[in-house]
């Protein structure tokens, strides 16, 4: 199944968006930011999508939230948010919440393994979730900026190591650190969730699907065993539609 993805949405009210994705992508999820939050805004939510033709899943907040933070009052809060947001998702039906594993110091250098040890402690938490609520969370894979983590995959794992959490594989990120087949190589199965987007390489771009350098060809190949969604995350709606159509072209 192929759905959309843009942080722009959520920037007005759900319907804007439902009504113009409707009939042209099969699923979309949801960026749960401001006035797309499921949780701060869940009324709205539990009445509008049943309405709508569509499936579902979501993307958990990221903004203002660290659940790797060293200070354990953020990653407390952080984390309360993430799972507040499971638990929507569980109440509207939705099955699958992808999250970010959490940032490092962006001014204090040389201690990301101590964050590194709070991620873990929260994918603990998120496991617990992942059981009690029926709902598969996904820990994405980061781009190539020093402050995040869970950039290659042996540091994703190493995050994820001792849970039963799912992976979103994020194949634009994964070009930017040059780890396309490790992450294929370390997860395999356990992806149960697509974000796909193209860049040249150098910065996390989000461009149009064959517009930058990623060989998606080569790349699908490797994923044929592959059955689950491709969420093809835009920087607008216009890219999405033409990516969708050239991402038809190569799963066809």
């Amino acid at each position: 199944m192929i759905g959309i993805s843009c942080t722009e949405f959520s920037a007005e009210p759900p319907q804007v968006w439902l009504d113009r994705i409707v009939g042209v992508f099969d699923l979309w999820e949801i960026f749960s930011e401001a006035d797309d939050s499921i949780v701060h805004n869940f009324k709205v939510f539990k009445e509008l999508l049943p309405s709508y033709d569509l499936s579902y899943s979501v993307h958990a907040p990221i903004c203002d939230i660290n659940i790797a933070s060293i200070s354990e009052p953020v990653r407390k809060a952080s984390l309360k948010e993430t799972l507040d947001t499971i638990k929507a998702a569980n109440r509207l039906g939705i099955d699958r919440v992808t999250v970010h594993p959490g940032l490092s110091s962006m001014s204090v250098h040389g201690i990301e393994n101590r964050y590194i040890e709070r991620a873990k402690v929260s994918m603990k938490s998120l496991e617990e979730a992942q059981h009690e609520y029926g709902v598969s969370v996904a820990i994405e894979n980061m781009p190539d900026m020093y402050f995040f983590l869970g950039r290659k995959a042996e540091e994703l794992a190493h995050i994820v190591e001792g849970t039963d959490l799912d992976i979103c594989f994020d194949i634009g990120h994964a070009n930017t650190t040059g780890d396309i087949d490790a992450m294929i190589d370390t997860f395999g199965d356990r992806i149960s969730n697509i974000h796909i987007h193209d860049n040249n390489g150098d910065k996390d771009s989000h461009m149009t699907i064959g517009k930058g350098s990623i060989d998606f060809d080569r790349v699908l190949s490797r994923l044929r065993s592959y059955s689950r969604n491709y969420v093809i995350e835009s920087k607008s709606f216009e890219s999405a539609v033409e990516s969708q159509s050239v991402l038809e072209s190569m799963l066809s």
